[in-house]
């Protein structure tokens, strides 16, 4: 059979719901959409929406303000996304690229952790194949497009692009992958978001400190500079780091992840002060050298949970602690008034330390210069949103002489509501109403910012008919209407994860959050589309949520 054709009779299957189980088949996907919504660009709308100057040939501002205000009424009487809403699909430079070691690739944490530590893997995987994205992007792309997708969110390999993490060790193998991903995207009408740090830091810069270490800001900015100098006139909006929470607290506090530092209770403080000056570097960077002939955006991704209130007696400063001590010990010091940690981390971790006989605290402290470069210093808010808890405050008397940590600094008892649904991962709780909870917290905070929802998924076995994935979609991209068109909230874009599935970390290929199934088992890797895709080619091409 033509393989176009099969894929076309499965794509009839899956919305007939009369396909079970798995398939695989050979490349070549059927567009399951044509949309007539394309024309307006993630970067156009973060640039309309944060107010930056307009390139030659712009439409004027007050047709612009105009159209999205007429838009935006359209959606609020029937509940539609906007014409001018962007969709995309999100993945990760390790979870997909295989090719751990070929032409010049340098290795990362991750591959020092999954090939020296096979037992902290679930199922002994590592990422050294993959879905081998670094051979088979083309069907990757394929997969983007047969959904409508406008964006693709993908991260680049700092130790492929740089083993040594400078740019004397540039690898002119990983510019040309890039270069042609790139390309290809831009080919298909797909714009490349580019996320420059996803979890993998180069092992040589491990080996100096990695985000432990004040070292790690200059060769991030070299970094950054080497990225803007090589794509930035294809690559408009940046995303310097992906959810610095998780990686911080278990790569540099606990060590249970990836680099497996364990230094509780001052490593991930350490991390995170180095997170958010590197950050700031390749923001100003950009600023001072590249935005004015470039003309893009850098912002960051913050992951966190949404709280509510475990008992009826739970007192509401307890919902903002805990998202304070996870969100805005990043979001505060960016958009936020003073450049700073929020204030009930800087009293609180100082009085910890303090009672453990320290002469500073455990939270570093920022410079006034350092405090200035911090406020402001990105273009808009990107969110990883997947579940949400209750919670409510320990009660006790702070124990100095226990091990500190991040948790026991918090102070927040996390629990779940046992009528939460759960996917396959243990911790992904379904909890729609949590984006559109955490989306306000936003607007009252941080005064409205730019937000790009830049992962938002659901874990299963990987079966095609993947009814689960799909009710998940539908209620998140309910809330996350109801906060656009009801609460007002500044959201213009939301992302995927994941257009296939990939190595999931330490859960590895236990878990899928794919809308495309990848055939493991076969050395084609083929990708197979799930009903979800189906589903989101709906939304993305009608701007409705299907009931």
């Amino acid at each position: 059979m033509n393989h176009t054709l099969g894929l076309l009779l499965l794509a009839l299957l899956l919305l007939l719901g009369s396909c079970n189980g798995y398939a695989s088949t050979s490349s070549g996907l059927a567009n399951l959409v044509e949309t007539p919504f394309a024309g307006r660009t993630v970067l156009a709308l973060l640039r309309q929406a944060l107010g930056l100057p307009k390139p030659e040939g712009a439409e004027s501002q007050q047709h612009q303000h105009q159209q999205q205000q007429q838009q935006h009424q359209q959606a609020a009487s029937g509940h539609r996304f906007p014409a001018h809403f962007r969709f995309g699909a999100a993945t990760a430079a390790y979870q997909i690229e295989g090719a751990w070691d070929e032409e010049g690739k340098g290795a990362s944490v991750w591959d020092t952790l999954t090939h020296e530590h096979p037992e902290l893997v679930v199922d002994g995987a590592t990422g050294d194949r993959a879905a081998d994205s670094y051979h088979l992007y083309a069907s990757d792309i394929e997969a983007l497009g047969a959904v409508g997708f406008d964006f693709y969110r993908f991260s680049i390999s700092w130790a492929r692009l740089l083993p040594y993490g400078d740019a004397a060790s540039l690898n002119p193998h990983a510019v040309d992958y890039y270069n042609r991903l790139i390309d290809e995207l831009l080919a298909h009408g797909i714009e490349p978001v580019v996320t420059m740090l996803h979890y993998d830091v180069p092992q040589y810069l491990q080996n100096l400190g990695g985000f432990a270490s004040p070292l790690i800001v200059g060769y991030f900015r070299q970094y950054a500079d080497v990225l803007y100098r090589t794509f930035g006139d294809r690559v408009k909006v940046w995303i310097t780091h992906n959810e610095p929470y998780d990686f911080c607290v278990e790569g540099y506090g606990t060590g249970r992840s990836g680099p497996l530092v364990y230094a509780t209770g001052v490593g991930e403080y350490l991390c995170a002060h180095h997170v958010l000056l590197s950050h700031a570097a390749a923001f100003h960077l950009y600023d001072q050298h590249y935005r004015h002939r470039q003309d893009g955006v850098v912002g960051i991704t913050l992951s966190g949970r949404y709280y509510y209130p475990a008992t009826n007696e739970t007192d509401p400063a307890v919902i903002d602690r805990a998202i304070d001590f996870q969100i805005g010990w990043f979001a505060n010091a960016l958009f936020g008034p003073d450049g700073n940690y929020p204030a009930t981390m800087i009293a609180d971790i100082g009085e910890h330390s303090m009672r453990e006989g320290r002469a500073t605290s455990r939270l570093p402290t920022f410079s006034p210069a350092e405090r200035d470069r911090l406020r402001g210093a990105s273009d808009f808010l990107g969110y990883n949103y997947y579940s949400s808890r209750l919670a409510t405050l320990a009660t006790g008397d702070y124990d100095p002489t226990l091990p500190p940590s991040w948790a026991r600094d918090a102070r927040i008892l996390q629990s779940v509501d046992p009528a939460w649904p759960r996917a396959k991962s243990e911790w992904l709780y379904v909890v729609p109403e949590g984006l559109r909870g955490v989306l306000n917290w936003f607007r009252t905070h941080y005064a409205n910012p730019t937000v790009l929802i830049t992962e938002n998924g659901f874990s299963d076995d990987g079966q095609l008919v993947d009814s689960g994935r799909i009710g998940y979609y539908r209620d998140h991209l309910n809330a996350l209407l109801g906060a656009i068109v009801d609460d007002g909230c500044h959201v213009v874009g939301y992302t995927a994860w994941s257009i296939i599935d990939n190595f999931e970390w330490l859960r590895g290929y236990s878990e899928k959050f794919g809308l495309f199934y990848v055939n493991f088992s076969s050395p084609l890797l083929e990708r197979v589309p799930k009903q979800s895709a189906s589903f989101m080619a709906s939304v993305i091409s009608t701007r409705v949520v299907p009931n």
